[in-house]
């Protein structure tokens, strides 16, 4: 039987698919997402969102964000865990910044899959490798799943996360 999947997680599965709108012209859902993690100033989707795209998926089912832009504000946010868990809030490095998304799997090479916005301008699900992983958190008002990540295949590596 499949565990389900925690409810922020399942909140982020429906927006797969949603993109960047290129020009001058903004995603109404980017914008919302700002808007839910009380950065209701931002109005572009230029802006790296990945952040957003997090908070706005807790903050929707009833979990306090970091209500913050930057993706390395999740470190001190929740519990830290030691392995990451399906649904966990995985934070990453990269040139110029970080990077914040949801633990979904991995892949036969042993990356983390994560199911994060501003991947490559859309939400989707990628894969990372582990090196690049500064940290995996867990909101502090929910009890810790144990659950082991499944191992899956398809995902394509993660480019571009701004």
């Amino acid at each position: 039987m499949d565990t389900p999947d925690p409810k922020w997680l399942a909140e982020a599965r429906k927006h797969i698919g949603l993109t960047e709108i290129k020009g001058p012209q903004h995603s109404a859902e980017i914008l919302k997402m700002w808007r839910d993690i009380k950065r209701g100033g931002i109005k572009d989707d230029e802006t790296p969102w990945c952040a957003a795209f997090v908070g706005a998926m807790l903050e929707r089912v009833g979990i306090k964000s970091t209500r913050f832009e930057g993706a390395r504000s999740y470190l001190q946010w929740g519990v830290l865990l030691p392995d990451p868990a399906m649904g966990c809030v995985v934070v990453f490095s990269r040139d110029g910044g970080g990077h914040v998304g949801f633990a979904v799997g991995k892949d036969n090479a042993g990356n983390i899959l994560v199911l994060g916005g501003n991947q490559s301008d859309a939400v989707n699900i990628r894969a990372f490798p582990v090196s690049r992983v500064t940290g995996y958190r867990w909101p502090a008002e929910v009890v810790a799943s144990a659950f082991a990540l499944p191992v899956l295949g398809g995902a394509a590596l993660s480019r571009a996360e701004a």
